[in-house]
């Protein structure tokens, strides 16, 4: 692996910002994790394409990531390539009852366009973090509905291969489950949507988000849900039932306002929400037998 050779042929070679040893801390909602040795923000497929290809003959490993809402990155940080799409991939266009947007999307700015065209379809995504392409990947919305329900197609770079476009019905929709191939990178998606009552709509955001406000960790370094909800049950509901409302170790701390968000509260390591994590799970598993699967994504925790 030749992170440096790697570096000096993308440098200035391509329509991307390169950079090296870029702390991930920067870029994650959580607000902790250490370097990766290498940062493409790639503004083209051009130059996304390129850079795999670069990648692949250096053999550095690489991750695509977005705004790092549901990530937690070690504190030694990444040994390879973290990718980010850049202009190309933020693009947003409505025709008819149809939204295409590129995978850099915020959530939040996909959700306000559909509201101001008068369009339903993607209230659950109200309040929910990061870009539509890390939507897409874990199927993100509420309990009951999915982004994935609104989907009519998905466009990814398949590394060696090229571009793909999946119907909604190639891809398996689960609860924060979509089932892309490892090496998908999710470039833009079309959705189907409704007409609607942009005063209903509204009405249906604000609640959501006044929901979310009073019932989840605001303002404050979170990775978002630490685990998934397991079948029938509430894993926020289960952690508290087990006493560890506002337990920390170092600068990690379990919310007090909801118990399946750790907070950041000053310094926290990875290794801090680690600790946590395992506490969580262990004594969910003693006290009612369910063993809690993560949601958040590891990154830079392999051998």
């Amino acid at each position: 692996m030749s992170v440096f050779n790697a570096y000096m042929q993308l440098s200035g070679a391509i329509d991307a910002d390169v950079y090296r040893d870029e702390p991930l801390s920067r870029r994650t909602t959580l607000r902790i994790g250490g370097p990766a040795d290498l940062l493409v923000v790639a503004h083209s497929y051009t130059a996304l394409a390129h850079t795999l290809d670069v990648l692949a003959h250096e053999r550095v490993p690489w991750v695509v990531l977005g705004k790092g809402s549901n990530m937690l990155v070690a504190d030694r940080g990444f040994r390879g390539c973290v990718i980010c799409l850049g202009r190309e991939f933020a693009r947003l266009t409505v025709e008819g009852t149809s939204i295409t947007s590129g995978g850099a999307v915020l959530t939040s700015k996909l959700v306000n366009l559909a509201l101001t065209s008068e369009l339903s379809g993607l209230e659950a995504l109200c309040g929910i973090p990061g870009t539509v392409g890390g939507a897409l990947a874990m199927n993100a919305g509420s309990r009951d509905e999915w982004i994935g329900s609104a989907v009519r197609d998905v466009v990814v770079a398949r590394p060696g291969t090229g571009l793909a476009r999946l119907s909604a019905s190639d891809i398996e929709w689960g609860y924060r489950h979509a089932s892309f191939a490892p090496d998908d990178i999710i470039l833009e998606a079309t959705f189907d949507l409704v007409p609607g009552e942009k005063d209903k709509i509204a009405r249906r955001m604000e609640a959501l988000l006044k929901r979310r406000r009073l019932t989840q960790p605001v303002g404050v370094p979170t990775c978002g849900s630490v685990f998934k909800n397991p079948r029938n049950a509430s894993v926020g509901s289960l952690i508290d039932g087990c006493g560890l409302k506002g337990r920390s170790a170092g600068g990690a701390r379990i919310s007090t306002v909801h118990a399946n968000f750790i907070v950041n509260e000053a310094g926290a390591t990875a290794d801090d929400v680690c600790t946590l994590m395992q506490e969580m799970h262990d004594r969910v598993l003693k006290t009612h037998g369910i063993a809690l699967e993560p949601e958040v994504r590891f990154l830079g925790f392999g051998a």
